[in-house]
């Protein structure tokens, strides 16, 4: 905790796991440019552009998720990030659009007439669709944490470069694929089957859709049965997952992250290079250690770290708390200073 005397190891172990399994999360499905949004909100600020002044926060922490992009995924993170932030910031986590199952009575997609966000699903109208929430749920002189993850980080400096008006305090890059990801070791096989033959798995999710949640909480376990301690939200948020139409979503964008995620933008990572935190995986089929040691190379100035404790890509799976710490950690210095 910032600011705070540290108790004994355990001590600190237990207070940790009761305050984060006490703090509430405020969930919103919302349309962003036209498509169903989930949100989830951590800290008592749910209205950050009408509330009053004195209350208003200095700095928001928002996370930009990976693919599947659903903000579920993220629960365990977002408790254990704000309570390790001394609960003093609010922590945000917003969907890629069209990822997320919507509640009933609200349909994947609004009927609206913007035509520039025709490809609302595809890559650049995320990045657009994250802007979008920005500018219509967050004051424009308010600072951000930026928190991108995988495909989150390639979306993460598009922000920044789109719109250099932002304020952003730091962006940490988590696992990052923001280059060559048809090259990667897991790109070359995936490639072919997200570009080509992604319709043939529409069918089989179809057909699970009808299962009983117990069968389809069951196939996610035996899926995860890899993992020695699995995220019981992960698993919550898999369920959802058994829909067409997410699915759909959800492959149409890994297919352009494939053909689209190409030349590393070293012009907008120098010029934000102070603001920028790269965190790599040493055994990472998306992004391996090779891009690792080749950004490192180019920009020796910059803070680009290499995973230590073996975390995988999708490291919410089950070391959400643990990556969490790291961060707060990571920004003390920045929030000090505030």
């Amino acid at each position: 905790m910032l600011g705070a005397a540290e108790p004994p190891p355990g001590e600190a172990a237990s207070m940790r796991r009761v305050s984060e399994d006490q703090i509430p999360l405020h969930e919103e499905f919302i349309y962003c440019c036209g498509a169903a949004t989930q949100v989830l909100k951590c800290g008592p600020w749910r209205d950050l552009l009408n509330g009053e002044s004195t209350d208003v926060p200095r700095l928001l922490f928002l996370i930009i998720p990976g693919n599947p992009g659903l903000a579920g995924y993220y629960r365990t993170f977002i408790q254990a990030l704000y309570c390790g932030l001394n609960q003093q910031y609010p922590v945000w986590a917003v969907s890629h659009a069209g990822h997320c199952k919507p509640p009933s009575g609200m349909e994947m997609t609004e009927d609206t007439d913007i035509k520039e966000l025709e490809d609302i699903f595809g890559l650049h109208g995320q990045t657009e669709h994250k802007l979008d929430f920005l500018r219509k749920n967050v004051p424009k002189d308010m600072k951000l944490v930026l928190i991108g993850h995988s495909i989150g980080c390639y979306i993460t400096l598009e922000m920044m470069k789109r719109a250099s008006e932002l304020k952003v305090l730091r962006a940490v890059l988590l696992f990052p694929t923001i280059e060559r990801m048809a090259q990667s070791p897991k790109g070359k096989f995936m490639t072919p089957l997200l570009c080509k033959l992604r319709y043939i798995l529409y069918m089989p999710v179809y057909l699970l859709s009808f299962l009983p949640e117990r069968a389809k909480t069951s196939i996610v376990r035996f899926a995860l049965r890899g993992l020695k301690c699995p995220d019981e939200a992960s698993i919550a948020t898999s369920i959802s997952l058994f829909s067409v139409d997410c699915i759909a979503n959800i492959l149409y964008m890994a297919s352009q992250e494939m053909l689209k995620v190409v030349d590393r933008d070293n012009t907008t990572i120098q010029q934000n290079l102070k603001k920028l935190i790269f965190y790599y995986g040493t055994a990472d089929g998306w992004c391996p250690q090779q891009y690792y040691e080749e950004i490192k190379m180019d920009f020796p100035d910059g803070d680009i770290r290499l995973c230590e404790r073996g975390f995988r890509h999708a490291f919410v799976l089950d070391a959400s708390k643990e990556m969490a710490a790291m961060i707060t950690h990571w920004l003390q210095d920045d929030l000090t200073k505030l």
